[in-house]
């Protein structure tokens, strides 16, 4: 019973910090992490070693998916000794999830300091850093489908998967209680405050954008040779996989707050996420790609469109009544599953291989004016 009392504190206080600049992916992300014990580096004689470690010990230690942050420097090496590309394909993934979960927590250090404003903004932006460097590297190497699927991919993931996954454990976990959105508790807790300083959090995030921009290009640049080795297209693999990795904190954490019976944040991240990935990213990659030079457009197929249209006329039908049951999140999660299902047999040649078929077909006179 207490632990379960604890739990609601903390989602109290979470609510109440969506009104100081912090963003339901923040605070849903904040569920996996765990607090440092000051007591490991309180004994340390030297105050300057001291920080440093404590700083080590919130950043590298205070998430529960630290035991994925060695795939980091194993990709690195398997890049340095040229091992096969499908296994720095999937080191990369593995060791992007705790980094883009470790940005999320040091730009909502940042906001403490900045104020409600400049740290909703920051938080915002940062929100999809992961996906966001993934498509400026995939806009470097030219490869407009990676670009387009992996964005299409996360706006699917979040409101089939995420918002799926999150309404049927929470009705299953609370089926003798309704389910509603839009609620405000009126109880007031204290607020959490700042564990790194300024100066310290700001480098950290430099940093972990760095390794997530190294390890970005490692995805992209073997994107190909995963997909060859696998036996899966390079649409599925963008589509289904890059999304799913890039925001497993977010994911993680808005269906334990459903669990609790708080909708409200795991509706936020869903719905706040898909929003942040079509009215900023996908924008600002096109803007980018006209900078660089690069002719990228937002013509998708009649399988993507749908699938989009589809996504977004199944969410809004599950949501109108501003109530939860999880047959509703059975429908989506099982609208996910067959999305999926037609882009595993999807294949989508190369631009080389498209441009070659091309040639053939004008010299010989299969096109005509």
């Amino acid at each position: 019973m207490d632990m379960e009392n604890n739990g609601d504190s903390k989602g109290l206080i979470m609510e109440k910090e969506l009104s100081n600049g912090r963003t339901p992916q923040n605070v849903s992300s904040s569920i996996l992490r765990k607090k440092s014990d000051p007591i490991l580096v309180s004994k340390i004689r030297f105050k300057m070693v001291r920080q440093l470690l404590a700083n080590l010990q919130e950043v590298l230690l205070g998430t529960k998916l630290a035991v994925l942050f060695p795939a980091v420097p194993l990709a690195i090496v398997a890049d340095f000794y040229n091992f096969g590309r499908p296994w720095i394909f999937a080191l990369s993934l593995l060791g992007l999830a705790p980094l883009a979960e470790r940005v999320s927590f040091l730009t909502e250090q940042i906001a403490y300091y900045t104020g409600a404003t400049v740290g909703g903004l920051l938080n915002a932006t940062c929100g999809n850093a992961t996906e966001l460097i993934i498509a400026l590297f995939a806009l470097r190497q030219n490869k407009i489908h990676v670009v387009k699927y992996s964005l299409l991919g996360s706006i699917l993931s979040n409101l089939l998967l995420v918002l799926g996954t999150s309404l049927l454990c929470g009705g299953l976990a609370n089926l003798k209680k309704e389910q509603r959105y839009d609620r405000d508790d009126d109880e007031e807790e204290d607020e959490e405050k700042a564990v790194l300083g300024f100066g310290s959090a700001f480098t950290w995030l430099v940093g972990m954008t760095i390794i997530i921009s190294v390890l970005s290009e490692y995805v992209v640049g073997t994107i190909e040779a995963a997909s060859e080795s696998w036996g899966i297209s390079v649409s599925f693999i963008s589509i289904i996989l890059l999304p799913i990795v890039g925001n497993a904190a977010e994911h993680a954490g808005s269906i334990i707050f459903a669990f609790k019976n708080k909708l409200d944040i795991s509706l936020g991240v869903a719905l706040g996420s898909a929003s942040q990935i079509s009215m900023f990213v996908v924008p600002l990659s096109v803007i980018v790609a006209w900078i660089m030079g690069i002719q990228m457009d937002l013509d998708f197929s009649l399988l993507e469109t749908g699938s989009l249209a589809f996504s977004i006329i199944v969410t809004a039908f599950a949501l109108q009544d501003g109530t939860s049951h999880y047959m509703k999140g059975v429908v989506l999660f099982l609208c996910y599953i067959v999305i999926s299902a037609c882009f595993f047999v999807h294949k989508i040649p190369p631009p080389n291989q498209t441009a070659v078929n091309l040639g053939v077909e004008l010299s010989s006179g299969g096109l005509t004016a």
